[in-house]
């Protein structure tokens, strides 16, 4: 049942616009597959959903582990537009992000997979990146910088 309540979900935030857990758990439950928002949290942390900003400057819950051709651009692009600023506290990386992207960042962060960062921890506005070594940090916020500046 998860695996099709997973595909299901994929199917509805790509034909809606989904900006809330709420609103996903309630066009699940339209479509006959029953969830609770406890649920729906749980499945959108296992399939590595996040948020990205609309048009109409909106977010809306999109899939960044979809294989879609050439999605470094996109990653890149996503991190673009929602990074403030970053600093380092020896091997910890720190980054700053619009209000409630850092989710969003995150993820983008893991899908460029950058080898330096051992893992990440995501709140609202503020990403942690455990790196391997203090000169690792600096060189990852180096190529952070040229990343942004290359797009």
């Amino acid at each position: 049942m998860k695996a099709k309540r997973h595909a299901k979900i994929l199917e509805i935030i790509r034909k809606y616009e989904i900006e809330t857990q709420e609103e996903l758990c309630a066009k699940l439950n339209e479509e006959g597959y029953p969830a609770t928002q406890a649920t729906v949290s749980r499945d959108i942390r296992e399939m590595k959903l996040t948020k990205i900003s609309t048009h109409h400057g909106r977010q809306k819950y999109t899939s960044l582990t979809e294989k879609q051709g050439d999605m470094g651009d996109k990653y890149i692009r996503i991190f673009k537009d929602g990074f403030v600023s970053m600093d380092m506290a020896q091997n910890i990386l720190v980054i700053k992000t619009v209000s409630g992207m850092a989710m969003a960042l995150a993820a983008a962060l893991d899908a460029l997979d950058f080898h330096e960062i051992v893992g990440s921890i995501a709140g609202d506005d503020t990403i942690m990146c455990a790196v391997r070594t203090t000169q690792d940090t600096e060189n990852l916020m180096k190529r952070l910088r040229r990343m942004m500046n290359d797009l």
